[in-house]
């Protein structure tokens, strides 16, 4: 075992978890689990697995984030979601790693799947993530969605072996339920920021954006996937404007909408 907490947000994973939990047992004996009240057994799942489970209220992506970060042992964090799976060669990767610099911040390549289909270009062609760091200088910004690292000025960023086995939807149905849940919490995100929803972003972003992923990225070589793929992030950037505008015309009955979504997606 290497000196490196999992923590993993959860609710309702029980279809996905387990794979997870089984690759991270292989890196560490201090699994996190902080879960948003599951229904469907999660829980006992991750206990099953000796993983260290609590519950949670839902503040945010990178709030429950950093409940788990503060409750591990150590302070070395590889920070998964329950549909992240670490493979072999990332594992192998972190059995060699010195962890005697806090400051080093290490950036994990993503495989990422729509349904069992590994996809190969567009956005999800080239992923990767700042995903395993010291506790005791980064932290999770708490954004409502996208969340990211906050970094010391001195921060060191390090490629690592091996990838993260990302299984980001199961069908288009779903992926077009989470893109407008993150267009929901990105519109909030943004109302807060003091952004504008634009003319050029509600009509020029959403079609650059498609044309980047499935033209530029090659997108289209995914086949049908690909296609769905950028037609839901053409989508998912228009609505996140669209519910923009709509904050700034009726900001009070938006947020609360927004926080009845949240409660009941996150």
């Amino acid at each position: 075992m290497v000196p490196v907490s999992v923590v993993i947000i959860t609710k309702n994973e029980a279809t996905l978890i387990e794979d997870c939990i089984k690759m991270a047992r292989l890196i560490t004996d201090d699994i996190v689990v902080v879960d948003n009240d599951s229904t469907d057994g999660t829980p006992l799942i991750a206990s099953g697995y000796g993983c260290r489970v609590f519950q949670k209220s839902w503040t945010g992506y990178g709030a429950n984030k950093n409940k788990g970060i503060a409750l591990a042992r150590y302070n070395w964090i590889l920070s998964i979601d329950a549909d992240e799976v670490p493979d072999a060669d990332l594992i192998k990767a972190l059995h060699n790693i010195n962890f005697d610099k806090a400051n080093v911040v290490y950036d994990i390549k993503f495989k990422s799947y729509f349904g069992k289909k590994l996809i190969r270009f567009g956005n999800w062609g080239n992923d990767h993530h700042l995903r395993l760091f010291n506790r005791s200088i980064v932290k999770w910004g708490e954004t409502e969605v996208h969340e990211t690292l906050l970094l010391p000025p001195d921060a060191e960023i390090k490629s690592i072996a091996g990838y993260i086995h990302h299984h980001s939807v199961t069908d288009i149905e779903d992926f077009k339920r989470k893109a407008i849940l993150y267009a929901q919490l990105s519109a909030a995100k943004y109302y807060k920021a003091g952004k504008k929803a634009t003319f050029i972003k509600l009509h020029f972003s959403p079609a650059f954006g498609f044309l980047r992923n499935y033209i530029i990225r090659l997108g289209f070589l995914d086949g049908a996937e690909g296609l769905a793929i950028a037609r839901v992030i053409y989508k998912n950037t228009r609505l996140k404007y669209v519910y923009l505008k709509q904050y700034k015309e009726l900001p009070q009955k938006q947020n609360d909408y927004r926080n009845e979504l949240i409660m009941e997606q996150a």
